[in-house]
């Protein structure tokens, strides 16, 4: 298809973490008089599309904000159709498994039916091993949540004397986050206009770059990327410094 040609070359400097916040599903539909669940299954493709691009130029670590803890606000006829999607993506993944991609999802997952709960905990087990690419999913995630949570945690260890509170210091929080193992953002990526990150790994993005975009996710294709990669390549990173 046309929207799917690749129309410039990459840049020599890439980022190690790219954050993408999959926004205009439900837009994109209403655009074409369909209901907002058809704009969230195109949405899935393009999800997969970008994926399989990152891993193959090489991008060490990718997460995509699937579902926030707000979401849960939505109808239930759209929370419904995005489960079932996740769930089918989750099925899925282990298609996918010769691409050695390792797949964590970050989020409280305490909110999930067990056997959706004990999926993901088998695909995360599945794929610890491997190191092409890691695909971080954030799943009934919130910045702020998860913040507190990582507080909440801290707070345990000062208590039970496992840990001095003169000791705690930013990597401390770090440690204590979902991403505890993964690098920061590095370049966050949000489609369709909007032009916030809406609680996305708001501690994670403390200097990440931020690229926004008027096209719709659905239509969010390899092009589409490295257009912001290019972007990205452009600017000078000096976190803090002169």
């Amino acid at each position: 298809m046309a929207k799917d040609k690749i129309d410039m070359e990459l840049p020599e400097v890439l980022p190690e973490h790219i954050g993408f916040i999959m926004d205009g599903n439900g837009r994109w539909a209403k655009k074409r008089l369909m209901p907002r669940t058809f704009g969230h299954v195109e949405g899935a493709k393009t999800f997969e599309k970008i994926v399989r691009y990152c891993r193959d130029i090489g991008i060490k670590c990718i997460s995509f904000y699937a579902f926030s803890t707000e979401n849960w606000k939505r109808s239930s006829e759209e929370v419904t159709a995005i489960m079932n999607l996740l769930s089918q993506y989750i099925v899925k993944a282990r298609e996918h498994f010769v691409e050695e991609t390792r797949i964590v999802f970050v989020g409280d997952k305490s909110a999930f039916p067990e056997d959706m709960r004990q999926q993901m905990i088998s695909v995360e087990n599945d794929t610890r091993h491997f190191d092409k690419m890691t695909l971080l999913i954030a799943v009934n995630y919130g910045g702020r949540d998860e913040i507190k949570n990582a507080a909440k945690l801290i707070s345990r260890k000062v208590k039970e004397g496992k840990l001095d509170i003169d000791d705690i210091t930013e990597e401390t929080v770090s440690e204590h986050l979902y991403t505890s193992e993964f690098p920061d953002v590095d370049l966050l990526i949000r489609p369709s206009g909007e032009l916030r990150i809406s609680n996305y790994m708001i501690w994670q993005c403390a200097y990440a770059e931020f690229y926004f975009s008027d096209v719709l996710w659905p239509d969010f294709l390899p092009g589409e990327l490295n257009k912001a990669l290019h972007s990205y390549a452009a600017r000078s990173r000096r976190f803090g410094g002169v």
